[in-house]
């Protein structure tokens, strides 16, 4: 009897070896790692709905960004991320051409600043990190990349600063429109920054041309060449040279903190009354950079928190974040968007090339080379 009993414990065992024999055969036929878990079938120790958790970050993060000025808002993501954070102040037009330079191993990890056509252009470069997170969808879509290349974390808006003294010793009125600065009253008066270099001057080029069409636009540019003695390598050229009494007209950025300057110098802001210029200011990451998930972190970080927009707002002086995030609260806009050009942004970046190559014909030797 006992004999029997094992003999058919034995034959169960056999049968039950052989099944699991043919499963693992037949997983393996068919290109399956038998190790690996079906992906249909539930974990019993994953509960469902759970959160992904958060990147283990650590190291140190590199930031090109148009300002040393950010540095608290970065403090405040070392505090609490334990990410350092090293700070390299750069134009736009420069990060472009070091990140193509550099052949796709950038030397930073997050670009944090600087015009969005130079951010459209490294995205068809393929030099951009993708960045996906839930609070994207609170932002307005013209200040996003449908992709997830980049962000903007707020807009730039240009019109004209004028020295007031300088005007009455030279016996001028101040332009009050992008026509006037045509009148042959200001040549070698006027100021603006390299296109090239300056995100923000080359909004002013484009939105023009945009506005004028092309014919007429690039006959404007010829007659506003006349009459500038100077094209600065920084975006703050025309604000500094004004102020210390070298031109009498800046095209310039304005924000709170070109404002503050009118309290400080003979200086006044001029809006022009033919439409004012403007550009979102851009943020992305850069794709194979050597800690590209701290700075993949910083964006959500940023963009995920009112506080952080709002001491972002505060930094920059400036209130377009309204526009990025309407639900913003805490932040107001100073000025009517009705006096903002109409752009098609998506010109910025496919039409960069050509406008900078024929605009650096225009130039010729007034632009600065330091």
């Amino acid at each position: 009897m006992k004999k029997k009993l094992f003999a058919l414990l034995l034959a169960v065992a056999m049968v039950l070896t052989l099944a699991a024999c043919g499963a693992e055969k037949n997983q393996e036929e068919l290109g399956q790692d038998p190790n690996v878990q079906d992906p249909n079938v539930q974990d019993p120790t994953v509960q469902e709905g759970t959160p992904d958790a958060e990147p283990q970050l650590s190291g140190t993060m590199k930031v090109v960004a148009t300002s040393e000025s950010y540095v608290t808002l970065f403090d405040k993501f070392t505090e609490e991320t334990g990410v350092q954070v090293e700070l390299l102040s750069m134009s736009s037009g420069e990060v472009l051409s070091k990140l193509r330079a550099e052949g796709g191993t950038p030397s930073a990890d997050l670009w944090f600043g600087g015009g969005i056509d130079a951010f459209m252009g490294a995205k068809e470069d393929g030099l951009l990190e993708q960045v996906t997170f839930d609070a994207a969808a609170d932002l307005a879509d013209t200040y996003k990349d449908a992709d997830g290349y980049w962000f903007s974390k707020g807009i730039t808006i240009v019109g004209f600063l004028v020295n007031d003294d300088l005007l009455e010793d030279l016996n001028l009125t101040a332009p009050a429109s992008w026509a006037d600065l045509l009148n042959e009253e200001y040549a070698g008066e006027i100021i603006m920054s390299n296109p090239a270099i300056s995100g923000t001057n080359y909004a002013v080029v484009n939105a023009l041309l945009q506005t004028l069409g092309e014919e007429d636009g690039w006959a404007y540019f010829d007659g506003l060449n006349e009459n500038i003695a100077y094209y600065g390598k920084r975006g703050s050229d025309p604000l500094n040279k004004v102020t210390a009494d070298e031109f009498a007209i800046g095209i310039s950025y304005i924000d709170r903190g070109v404002e503050a300057k009118t309290e400080e110098y003979p200086v006044s802001i001029v809006y022009p009354t033919d439409g004012i210029p403007w550009v979102p200011e851009g943020v992305a990451v850069f794709k194979n950079s050597d800690n590209v998930e701290a700075a993949k972190y910083f964006v959500e970080w940023l963009f995920s928190n009112d506080d952080n927009l709002r001491m972002l707002a505060e930094i920059d002086k400036k209130d377009g974040l309204k526009l990025v995030k309407p639900s913003l609260e805490g932040v107001e806009l100073g000025y009517d968007t009705a006096i903002l050009m109409q752009e098609d942004l998506s010109l910025f970046g496919s039409q960069r090339a050509d406008i900078l190559s024929r605009f650096e014909t225009l130039m010729g030797d007034k632009a600065a080379n330091e």
